[in-house]
This record gives C-alpha cells, sequence and structure tokens, in this order.
C-alpha cells in the first residue's frame, strides 16, 4: 500500500512540485498529446499511475456482486484503462517515431510491468466466468449486432491469453510472455542501431558516377551534418541506399551498402540478433503449444481471414508461381546485359537495382529519375487528398496550432463531407536516425464513443521517404507515391471508424 501511495504521488509531482502532464486533462486542440509539456521522464510514472488505476477498474469489474450482464461486464471492461492506453499509446508511438537511449531505456523497464499486468487481467479467473457468462447467453439476452461480436471478441481474446489454463500453464505462459515483450524490444532496437551505425564514406568524387545530381547533394548533406565536409555519405535509410543501388557505376560498393543492409543483427557483434530470434521461435511454439495450436503460425492466422496456415500457403505459392518464371526471365535479361558489356561476373542481389534501371531505360526510355519531378511531395500529398476528397467527400486542412513531436510532422484537420470534424491526420514525412525504417499507420487516439458522443481519431502515419534537398524539393519514386496512398488508406479506416465498442 505505501509503495502504491509513493508511486501515485511520484506519478504527480517531481522536485518542483511539476504536475505530470501524462496525467492531467491536455487542454490542447482536440485534446491531442500535449508533446512540447512532455518530459522523457514523465512517462514511467504516468505508465505505473495508469496501471493502478486500470487495477482498481478490473477488481471492481471481477468482484461485482450483481450477475453479470453486458453493461456491467463487457461494456465496464471496454471502457476501463483509459488513462492507460491513452499514456502507452504517445510512449510506444514515439518510441517508434522519435526514440533516444532514455526511452529504450524505460520500454525495457516498463514491458514486462505491462506484461504482467496484461496476464493479471486476461489469466483473471472470475473476470473470465463473467465474460464467459455474458457470451454465451449473448443470443438471449436481446444484445444487438456490435454488442454480440464484442462479447464474442473479448471471450476469444481471453481463451486465446490463457484464461482456461491451468495454474501451472498459466505460470509458464507468465513466463513466455515477459521473455517475448524483451526479446521483441531488443530485437528492434538492435536493428536500428545497426542502421544508424552504418555510413557509406565515398571520398572521391569519380566514385559517385552515375548517381543522379539530387542524390549527390542529399549525400553532400549528409555528409555536412555528420561533420564530414568535403566528402559524401549513403546510409541505409532506403531514400539514399536504393538510389545509391540503382544508379551507382562502382558494383564494389553497391554490395557494401547492400551487405550492410542485409546483414542488420547478423554481425556477431553487440547487436547480433541471431540467439534472440532462435529464442523467440522457441517461445512462440512453445507458446501456441500451451494453447492448443499446432505451431505459432497457426496461432496468429486463427483469427484472421485466411484462417489456417496452409491456406495462406496456398495463396504464396499461386504468386510464386506466377512471378517465378517472370523474374527468372528478369534475371537472364539482366545476366545478357552484363555479358554486353564486358562484365565477367555472375548477377548478384546488389546488381538487380542497377540493371533493372539499365533495362527499363534500354527498352522503354523509362528513367525513373526523370519521373520523380511529377511526383513532389507536395503534389503528391495534394493528390491523394483529392481522390479522398472525390470518393468520400471528406477535406484536410493544414493546422499549425497543434503540437507535434518533432518538427517534420505536419497536422491537418479531417472533415467530413457535411463539414462536421471527423479526426486529425499526423503525417511525419522523413528518415531520421530516431526513428525505425519502413512505413506505418497508427493512432494516438482511436475512434470510439463517450457518453453517447463519438470520440473522435487521431492518426499518424509514419514514412521515411526522400527528403528535400537545398536544391532539389522532396521528390518521390513510384515506390514511395504508392506507400504514401497505401498507409492513407489505413489512416482512412482508422477515420472512418464509427463501432461503439
Amino acid at each position: 500500500m505505501i509503495c502504491a501511495v509513493m508511486l501515485t504521488f511520484a506519478a504527480c509531482k517531481t522536485d518542483k512540485q511539476r504536475t505530470n502532464p501524462l496525467l492531467v486533462k491536455w487542454n490542447t486542440p482536440f485534446e491531442v498529446p500535449p508533446f512540447d509539456q512532455i518530459d522523457t521522464s514523465d512517462y514511467f510514472p504516468a505508465m505505473m499511475e495508469g496501471i493502478g488505476q486500470h487495477e482498481k477498474e478490473i477488481k471492481a469489474i471481477a468482484e461485482n456482486e450483481a450477475s453479470p450482464t453486458f453493461d456491467n461486464t463487457i461494456l465496464a471492461f471496454d471502457t476501463s484503462g483509459k488513462l492507460l492506453t491513452r499514456i502507452t499509446n504517445v510512449f510506444f508511438n514515439l518510441l517508434e517515431a522519435n526514440t533516444n537511449d532514455q526511452m529504450q531505456k524505460i520500454a525495457e523497464k516498463i514491458s514486462p510491468v505491462l506484461s504482467t499486468h496484461r496476464d493479471n487481467i486476461y489469466m483473471n479467473r472470475k473476470l473470465f466466468e463473467r465474460i464467459k457468462s455474458v457470451y454465451e447467453q449473448s443470443k438471449q439476452l436481446g444484445l444487438d449486432d456490435q454488442q454480440i461480436r464484442v462479447s464474442e471478441k473479448y471471450y476469444n481474446d481471453f481463451v486465446r491469453s490463457g484464461a482456461a489454463l491451468d495454474s501451472a500453464h498459466q505460470a509458464r505462459l507468465r513466463q513466455i510472455n515477459q521473455e517475448l515483450s524483451l526479446f521483441s524490444l531488443k530485437y528492434g532496437n538492435n536493428v536500428l542501431a545497426e542502421t544508424n551505425n552504418f555510413k557509406l564514406v565515398i571520398e572521391n568524387k569519380e566514385d559517385l558516377e552515375g548517381l543522379p545530381s539530387e542524390v549527390i547533394d542529399a549525400a553532400e548533406e549528409a555528409a555536412k551534418a555528420a561533420g564530414m565536409n568535403g566528402k559524401w555519405v549513403f546510409t541505409l535509410a532506403k531514400p539514399s541506399m536504393i538510389p545509391f543501388l540503382q544508379y551507382s557505376t562502382r558494383r564494389d560498393l553497391r554490395e557494401k551498402i547492400y551487405r550492410a543492409y542485409f546483414m542488420r543483427g547478423d554481425n556477431n557483434n553487440e547487436y547480433d540478433n541471431k540467439e534472440i530470434i532462435a529464442n523467440m521461435v522457441k517461445l512462440r511454439a512453445e507458446k501456441a503449444e500451451l494453447l492448443g495450436y499446432e505451431n505459432w503460425a497457426s496461432y496468429v492466422i486463427a483469427e484472421n481471414m485466411a484462417k489456417t496456415p496452409s491456406a495462406v500457403d496456398e495463396f504464396l505459392m499461386s504468386l510464386w508461381d506466377a512471378a517465378l518464371p517472370v523474374a527468372k526471365n528478369e534475371a537472364k535479361q539482366m545476366q545478357m546485359m552484363i555479358q554486353n558489356e564486358g562484365g565477367d561476373f555472375q548477377l548478384e542481389p546488389w546488381d538487380w537495382w542497377y540493371y533493372a534501371e539499365k533495362i527499363r531505360k534500354a527498352k522503354y526510355n523509362v528513367d525513373e529519375n526523370e519521373l520523380k519531378p511529377y511526383f513532389s511531395l507536395q503534389d503528391v500529398r495534394q493528390g491523394m487528398f483529392d481522390v479522398a476528397n472525390k470518393l468520400y467527400g471528406i477535406t484536410l486542412t493544414l493546422r499549425n496550432d497543434i503540437p507535434v513531436y518533432h518538427n517534420d510532422v505536419e497536422v491537418y484537420e479531417v472533415k467530413d463531407a457535411d463539414g462536421s470534424h471527423l479526426g486529425l491526420l499526423y503525417l511525419d514525412y522523413y528518415p531520421r536516425a530516431e526513428k525505425r525504417v519502413g512505413a506505418w499507420c497508427t493512432e494516438f487516439r482511436s475512434a470510439g464513443w463517450e457518453n453517447g458522443e463519438r470520440v473522435s481519431p487521431i492518426v499518424s502515419i509514419v514514412y521515411n521517404i526522400t527528403p528535400a534537398t537545398s536544391s532539389s524539393p522532396s521528390l518521390l519514386n513510384w515506390d514511395e507515391t504508392t506507400t504514401l496512398f497505401h498507409e492513407f488508406g489505413h489512416a482512412l479506416h482508422a477515420l472512418f471508424t464509427e463501432g461503439k465498442y
């Protein structure tokens, strides 16, 4: 009890009696996170306070002496943990998009705690019996379709989380979940470290042969930022690496940067992931078996459309059978070009982009670099918004009065066809050392309902696209262009969500 009180007090105040901004109402437009007020040290005590509040809410549901109903069990569970969710949404989204050493240490500290907290909920036998009772009576209780579906979903979530296991198997599952939570974090941190640690430094201008001017300019600016004036730096960020693989005539350097990319986590150093992967595979297999599944793939896919690994394999093999002959033919054409140019080597993975670009130019007179001026970030973004407007009538307007977590981030207010507020969309465009690679859509707040009113979502898309340079605006290749649209599709899904639970 004393520890709990001390944790709560620590969550609210610092030595100077500063209020933790994560634990109070956010007086910002649309109640977005007050990024400019949050200090990294705020996260851990805030999450501990959120866990404490959630525990009390769960206890009240589980120990309710009234007979289980949709409202006092399913709805109560659905609306519990809001403070914790609000805080973890901010922390883990920024851990992926704008991390630092302190945040990574906090993640390693809090992840096992969150794993234990989740297991305490989903292995709570009293709570499970109440969830199960409503689920089994859902069609006799006069529930509507959404209520029946959410009752079914929560029941399945509990079963898939070990609620029906005996105490011994639950104890082992808890251990597995704790270990997996840390292995997953460590794996991602290692990949990010390996990505950031590699730099291909070019000192002689002759070694830049074949590269477009804007690619050279970007490499020069990267070198200046790294304190290497007069040199050129290429990194494993896609906007830096891919153009180098496409256009550099230096095959040895193409191999160097490509190998650095695919060998991340496999260099027998402090960031090596081989043992982590082996442990994760073993633990996932054991977890699946504990829960009654043949393997991890069966466990994961059971809730998805395909339902079985064999259905996924069948689909993938149909693609493989169609794609493989085409890929082999392309490889044959590339090998012929190598030989026609006097090359005495076999086609390797680091040659693929280079010769694909040359063949495209030779056969179709298409140079991707010449297309990029038609795909400026500004034009692609506006085109994306225009398509959404034509399809759904929505509009997106830039808001400069809303807090952001990095200067690269923009925020757009999304309005429905009738002009009503639909939600907010954060767009985080460019690579940086603090951001993991790839592109993804996430949320700082999910759409929902509270007291009969719709809660508008705060959606975020994180990209890693080609940034502007001092001599060129942000010009996208075709892959980046389609990625912008792809992730925007996920954002529309989140923005249009109207489910009550």
